[in-house]
């Protein structure tokens, strides 16, 4: 495998730029007068433009895809084929979760029983944690790619020299973290006395 570092640095800072500057809409930015499915997969698809433009073509918004989710009860209903604030507000979580969580741990955090009011709730709080973490992500991305990016002096252990390197930890990174996730949803409504336990260190 051969990659250009200039190239790699330049895609690198792009990418921190863009997420820097990428915010999730308010829940009161978010359209209520009722959008037909061709145009809440286009609203969407701003709102979500995570694929660099080599990857459009794999597109993970689709009527398909929310058809499934509406028959799957993973959201509410359209109202007369309609969108309105909750639904998108249901699929902006859902679509952005979905990246690293499976369709049935999803709904361990946001089941379709929500009223309005905690929907929104919850949708302003996940808004506010997606920037949080996009933040923590580029940081964790700086620190590893310093050698790439000229920065730092290349000498902390989580730094990577060569872009394989950095491939290969982002991939494992993200596997422990969905790993994480999981493990603790697993826990939900569990105690020492019903059935949590500690696992214990071999000694």
């Amino acid at each position: 495998m051969a990659y250009c570092n200039e190239l790699v640095a330049g895609k690198l800072r792009r990418w921190e730029k863009y997420l820097k500057e990428f915010r999730l809409p308010a829940w009161e930015d978010i359209p209520d007068f009722g959008l037909y499915m061709n145009q809440l997969t286009d609203l969407l698809r701003q709102y979500l433009d995570y694929l660099p433009p080599e990857l459009k073509e794999e597109q993970f918004i689709t009527a398909a895809t929310i058809n499934n989710y509406v028959r799957t009860k993973v959201m509410p209903e359209p109202l007369k084929k309609r969108y309105y604030r909750e639904h998108i507000a249901c699929l902006l979580i859902i679509l952005s979760l979905k990246q690293s969580m499976s369709l049935s741990m999803i709904t361990q955090l946001i089941p379709v029983s929500l009223s309005r009011e905690e929907l929104r709730e919850t949708y302003t709080a996940f808004a506010r944690r997606h920037g949080i973490a996009a933040r923590c992500f580029i940081e964790q991305v700086r620190a590893m790619a310093g050698p790439i990016l000229l920065h730092g002096d290349g000498n902390s252990e989580i730094s990577a020299e060569r872009t394989e390197d950095l491939i290969e930890m982002s991939a494992v990174m993200a596997g422990f973290a969905r790993l994480l996730a999981e493990k603790l949803l697993l826990l939900e409504g569990k105690t020492l006395e019903n059935g949590g336990e500690i696992e214990r260190q071999h000694t």
